[in-house]
């Protein structure tokens, strides 16, 4: 038996929790990429490896060579983001077949996509800046609270990334726009 949204009874509707959590990802890993590495200049991809706890070899920032390297790590860093964002769309797309300018509007995906934020934010944090070491967000003396600021924004974007998507609306990315309004007047 299928439901007025076309779909067999007792599946569920794709989810928008893969695509937004996936863009997130790597939406904030760009975030971080352009205003920290690039813009402010505070760190780069190995710009704490004389420091590290897996023996990378050091690319000293300040030299014309180290620079360099640290350049074509950053340039690795953000094609890993492109990819998450590509991947995400990608996924998206494929998920949502009807209204899909509705989709934009969804407290639902800009929950996850707030979600994958925070989960870049925590699992980058905790693996680059405290278990590998090979940088920090602002290396110096009071580099620790830079990095458990950056783990914090992390958590309270996962929290409040959560809280937005369950305040959303249900939605289902593969109705048709006018399946919830035949569903209702049924």
């Amino acid at each position: 038996m299928t439901t007025p949204t076309g779909r067999a009874q007792g599946t569920a509707p794709a989810s928008l929790q893969l695509p937004g959590i996936v863009l997130g990802v790597g939406l904030g890993g760009f975030l971080d990429g352009i205003l920290l590495h690039q813009l402010l200049q505070w760190h780069h991809m190995l710009s704490s490896t004389n420091h590290d706890r897996i023996g990378v070899k050091y690319y000293d920032p300040h030299t014309v060579s180290g620079l360099e390297m640290n350049t074509v790590w950053d340039g690795v860093f953000h094609v890993v983001c492109w990819l998450a964002v590509l991947t995400g769309l990608a996924v998206l797309y494929s998920r949502v077949t009807h209204d899909r300018r509705r989709v934009w509007t969804s407290r639902v995906l800009w929950g996850w996509i707030l979600a994958g934020w925070g989960l870049f934010n925590v699992v980058e944090g905790l693996l680059d800046h405290q278990i590998l070491g090979i940088h920090h967000v602002h290396g110096g003396p009071h580099q620790i609270w830079w990095d458990m600021g950056f783990l914090a924004l992390g958590v309270l974007l996962l929290i409040g990334g959560y809280l937005l998507q369950g305040g959303g609306r249900p939605f289902d990315p593969g109705a048709p726009a006018d399946a919830g309004r035949r569903a209702r007047s049924a």
